[in-house]
């Protein structure tokens, strides 16, 4: 599974939103369709692993008193 090393904004809520993606961490599988070694085209992709792990390195550029986008509607939609 590929990771991503990033930067992004820190919010109120504990989120974290991806703001710049500074560099992919290849795996090297060719079972991973984010990898440089994955085969196209790829007949058998509904059978392999389609999303990122999670972030090798996160740098907090930014930090808000508001909650997220995802946040502020569950919060709103509960009043």
């Amino acid at each position: 599974m590929c990771n991503l090393e990033t930067e992004g904004t820190k919010y109120a809520c504990g989120h974290y939103a991806i703001t710049r993606k500074l560099r992919k961490i290849d795996c090297n599988l060719d079972t991973c369709i984010h990898s440089r070694r994955h085969h196209m085209p790829c007949y058998n992709c509904d059978y392999h692993e389609k999303f990122l792990g999670p972030d090798a390195k996160e740098t907090v550029t930014a930090y808000s008193k508001d909650f997220c986008d995802q946040c502020s509607v569950w919060y709103k939609s509960r009043r």
